[in-house]
């Protein structure tokens, strides 16, 4: 992540299957405070509860999940350890496939979506940009 000044950890879990619902609530919360809301924080959470279900579904049953703060960006971070992808470019799957589509809606659900393949997984990234103007008050408001 690029941006002004020092990132701020606001999650770093590993998790398994049982801890999802968990984690989700927590990520809504921590986005939530960092400043997303309605729609964009919906979909920030969709895209990331995407990425989650993806490491334990195609991971080894667990994963590991950083959420931080950048001044206007939150990005998360979900590693796995599973065979990674021989695409690293999701696109939306036929109409008459039964699955695949989790990258994709990663994808159209945050500003960004990044994939890093490596020899012991993978980690898939999604990013945020987080509107702070509408929480400052106007010059002379107090």
């Amino acid at each position: 992540m690029s941006g002004a000044g020092p990132a701020t950890e606001l999650i770093d879990r590993r998790f398994a299957r049982d801890q999802i619902t968990t984690l989700r609530r927590d990520v809504t919360l921590a986005a939530r405070s960092a400043g997303l809301s309605g729609d964009r924080l919906n979909g920030f959470v969709l895209a990331i509860h995407e990425l989650v279900t993806n490491a334990v579904r195609h991971g080894g049953g667990h994963g590991h999940l950083i959420l931080r703060r950048e001044a206007h960006l939150l990005s998360c971070d979900v590693t796995d350890h599973g065979p990674g992808l021989a695409d690293s470019t999701p696109g939306l799957p036929g109409a008459d496939s039964p699955g695949g589509r989790g990258l994709w809606l990663a994808d159209q659900l945050s500003d960004a979506l990044r994939l890093a393949v490596r020899a012991d997984g993978l980690t898939a990234s999604v990013l945020a940009y987080v509107d702070t103007t509408a929480a400052e008050p106007a010059p002379g408001d107090s």
